[in-house]
C-alpha cells in the first residue's frame, strides 16, 4: 500500500505541475492538431502524461528497495529496459519527428533487454505451433519481442479518448495483482499496484476534463509494463498460470489491433499504418455519443469525449473477469477468446450500420440533459 500511495502522490502532484505550467512552454508540450482523423479535442492540451507516471513508478522502485533490495534490483532493471520504449514515444510528443516504424523499433529493443537483463521470455504458449517456436532461445526471444511491441502498440491505438488507455491499463494491471497474490508473488504484485497508482495519479487530471494526454512516452511505456509484467508472471510461474491468461487480459487493444490491420489492408486496400477514424471507440463517439447531444460548445464536447470511454472499459472488463475467474485454465480461457472476439465483431458491425444497441444510447440521452456550458474545456485526441 505504501509503494501505491507514494506512485500515486508523485504522478499526481508531477502531473499538475506539468498542466499549469503546460502554457510557458507550449510549443514543445501542447498538442496543436485538433484536425486529424483521430483527433477528438478541441483545444491544444499537454501530451506528455507519461512523465507523471514513470516518475511515480520510479519513486516506488527505490521505496521497495528499503524491504525488498532483491525486488527492487529487478523492478529497476524492468525500468531501465523500459527506457528506449518510453524515450521514442516522449521525443515523438515533444517534437512529432518519430516515425511509428521507429517508435516500433524502440520498443522491441526494450524488450529484448527484458529478455536478456530479466530473462523474459515467453516460455510456452499451449498454442500449437508456437510451442515448438519457444522451445529455442532464439524464437522464445523473437516471439517475445514481437508480442511486447504488438501489446505496447495496441495500447497507443485505444488511447483515443479521456481515461479510454489509463482506466484499461488500471484493470489489466489489477488483474495481474490479483493472480500475483495467488500464486504468492509478492514482487509482481507490488510492481502491478504501484503503476495502478502511478497511473491513476495521472488519470485524475486526465478524465473527464482532459487537461493532460497521455501521449506516446505514456501508451508505449504502459503498454511495455503491461507485456513485461505478464511475462515475467509466466516465467516466474510455469505451469502454474495459464499463458492464455494475459492475453485474455490484454485481449481487448489487442483483438483492436489485429482488427484494424484487418480492416484496412483487406477491406480498404490501403496500408495497415495509415491512420483513421473508424476505431470501435472512434464510431462509438460519432454514432453515439455526438448523435445524442447536439451542443457543440467545448465543454459539451469535452463531455462526449469523456462518456465515449466508459462503453470501452466495459468491454475490457468483459474480458479480464473470466481471465481472473480461471486464470489456471486454458481451455476456459480459449473459449472465452472465442467468445470475445465474435461479441467484438458483432457490435462493431452493428454500429458502423448505425443500428448500434439501444442501451448504448441511454448514458448519451441523460447527457444531453445537462446544461450547456459557455466556458471552453479541452477534449482529447485519439
Amino acid at each position: 500500500m505504501v509503494l501505491f500511495l507514494a506512485a500515486f502522490a508523485v504522478s499526481l502532484c508531477l502531473t499538475l505541475l506539468i498542466v499549469r505550467s503546460a502554457k510557458m512552454h507550449s510549443n514543445f508540450l501542447m498538442d496543436h492538431d485538433v484536425s486529424g482523423p483521430q483527433k477528438f479535442h478541441a483545444r491544444p492540451v499537454p501530451r506528455v502524461g507519461g512523465v507523471g507516471i514513470v516518475a511515480g513508478l520510479l519513486v516506488a522502485v527505490v521505496l521497495l528497495h528499503s524491504t525488498a533490495p532483491a525486488d527492487a534490483q529487478i523492478a529497476l532493471l524492468l525500468m531501465f529496459c523500459g527506457v528506449p520504449a518510453f524515450a521514442a514515444g516522449l521525443i515523438e510528443d515533444l517534437t512529432k519527428r518519430v516515425s511509428p516504424r521507429n517508435r516500433l523499433i524502440a520498443v522491441a529493443v526494450s524488450a529484448l533487454l527484458a529478455v536478456w537483463l530479466l530473462g523474459a521470455a515467453i516460455p510456452r504458449t499451449d498454442i500449437p505451433g508456437l510451442d515448438w517456436v519457444v522451445s529455442t532461445a532464439i524464437g522464445a526471444a523473437v516471439l517475445t519481442t514481437f508480442a511486447v511491441a504488438g501489446i505496447a502498440n495496441s495500447v497507443n491505438i485505444i488511447d483515443g479518448f479521456n481515461g479510454l488507455a489509463s482506466m484499461c491499463v488500471v484493470i489489466m494491471l489489477a488483474a495481474l495483482a490479483y493472480v500475483a497474490f495467488q500464486v504468492g508473488d509478492t514482487l509482481i504484485a507490488a510492481l502491478a499496484l504501484a503503476s495502478i497508482g502511478a497511473v491513476l495519479g495521472f488519470f485524475i487530471w486526465n478524465f473527464p476534463a482532459g487537461l493532460i494526454f497521455l501521449g506516446d512516452g505514456g501508451a508505449y511505456f504502459l503498454g511495455f509494463l503491461v507485456a513485461e509484467l505478464s511475462i515475467l508472471l509466466l516465467v516466474r510461474h510455469p505451469g502454474v498460470v495459464s499463458p492464455l491468461f494475459p492475453l485474455l487480459v490484454c485481449i481487448y487493444p489487442v483483438f483492436e489491433t489485429l482488427f484494424s490491420i484487418y480492416r484496412r489492408r483487406f477491406l480498404r486496400a490501403v496500408p495497415p499504418s495509415m491512420p483513421d477514424g473508424i476505431h470501435l471507440h472512434s464510431l462509438i463517439y460519432r454514432r453515439v455519443m455526438r448523435w445524442a447531444v447536439g451542443s457543440r460548445s467545448a465543454k459539451t464536447l469535452t463531455r462526449q469525449n469523456s462518456m465515449t470511454s466508459p462503453y470501452l472499459w466495459l468491454l475490457c472488463m468483459l474480458s479480464v473477469a473470466p481471465a481472473v475467474l480461471f486464470w489456471d485454465n486454458t481451455l476456459v480461457l480459449a473459449v472465452f477468446l472465442v467468445l470475445f472476439g465474435l461479441s467484438y465483431v458483432a457490435l462493431y458491425w452493428r454500429i458502423v450500420r448505425f443500428k448500434a444497441p439501444r442501451w448504448m444510447f441511454f448514458p448519451a440521452a441523460r447527457l444531453s440533459e445537462l446544461p450547456a456550458a459557455e466556458d471552453d474545456a479541452p477534449g482529447r485526441k485519439s
